[in-house]
């Protein structure tokens, strides 16, 4: 971080410029949120309770609901709070703390769907196989591995937005500290750090959606080549949930992130950020609910125990 940073605190802007249109998106975005949280908490629950569900996709799945859960508790609460206070102040290292963890939790996600993806790859391709390899050590490295790679990623990404000279304005574009609209604020040139920052980017999540890619070619042609159709639907409906999470994933997170500072539209980004930090949250166990039959009977007995 540069000594020379003169700005102590950043003012941001919230859900919209007026106050009816930020009263009704304070509204939806604390329904989206508690409904995020309902359903999050739930799924975390369900496969904690039930042991039918201690398996490696439903391990996956929990900690993909946790991680659901702390990165929209980074931003929501506070851009709530604010909108509603009428006070969007918030210091230099909230700002800096608040980009580092939604940077790394969303880092986190996308390393961890990779390891679901493998794992249902492995699942399908090699089924005898499947139970001894995908061990319970091996989930846990892989959960470790996605957590330490988002921290990786998020000190590059924070290092790399707040080493630029900060000296005013300091009123954020946004309703939480993201870096296209902060880069948008620095007196000092920011094209380097802004390329550097596409670069690693676009590498990092176009890897991980390329390995993604690599997993579902391999699991397409192993179902492709079962016989019935019976057999072959119920090997793609392993998989469906998952692949519908890694497109609300990947198509939100690539319109609001594959694209330079410079062409950074603040009501655009704020559109594309409540898709990308809510809408997905909440639409995830949605998905798994409604795609598979063990967690529907898991939440029912959860909510519904029989006597």
């Amino acid at each position: 971080m540069t000594n020379e940073t003169t700005v102590t605190e950043f003012i941001l802007k919230g859900f919209s410029d007026f106050l009816e249109l930020r009263l009704v998106s304070c509204a939806f975005v604390l329904f989206i949120y508690l409904f995020a949280l309902l359903g999050n908490i739930s799924v975390i629950a369900a496969v904690t309770i039930d042991s039918r569900l201690h398996a490696p996709m439903y391990f996956f799945l929990k900690n993909l609901s946790f991680l659901d859960i702390c990165y929209t508790s980074v931003t929501i609460p506070k851009a709530l709070i604010n909108s509603l206070m009428g006070t969007g102040v918030i210091s230099f290292w909230e700002c800096v703390a608040q980009l580092f963890s939604f940077v790394m939790l969303c880092a986190s996600e996308c390393f961890l769907l990779t390891s679901m993806a493998y794992d249902r790859c492995l699942a399908i391709n090699r089924p005898l196989l499947y139970g001894v390899i995908m061990s319970r050590k091996l989930c846990t490295e892989l959960v470790i591995v996605a957590w330490l790679s988002g921290a990786l990623y998020a000190i590059f990404h924070t290092i790399n937005t707040f080493s630029l000279l900060f000296c005013g304005p300091n009123v954020i574009d946004h309703f939480f500290c993201d870096s296209s609209p902060i880069m948008r604020l620095s007196c000092s040139d920011p094209h380097t750090n802004e390329e550097g920052g596409f670069v690693v980017g676009g590498c990092i999540i176009l890897g991980a959606c390329a390995l993604t890619i690599i997993s579902y070619v391999l699991i397409i042609s192993t179902i492709v080549q079962i016989h019935s159709a019976e057999g072959r639907w119920k090997a793609f409906s392993t998989c469906s949930s998952h692949l519908a999470t890694v497109i609300l994933f990947y198509v939100t997170g690539s319109f609001a992130y594959l694209r330079p500072a410079s062409h950074y539209s603040p009501t655009q980004g704020r559109l594309v950020s409540v898709f990308y930090s809510i809408l997905t949250p909440s639409l995830n166990p949605v998905v798994y609910c409604l795609r598979n039959t063990d967690m529907q009977v898991a939440l029912k007995n959860l909510f519904a125990p029989s006597k």
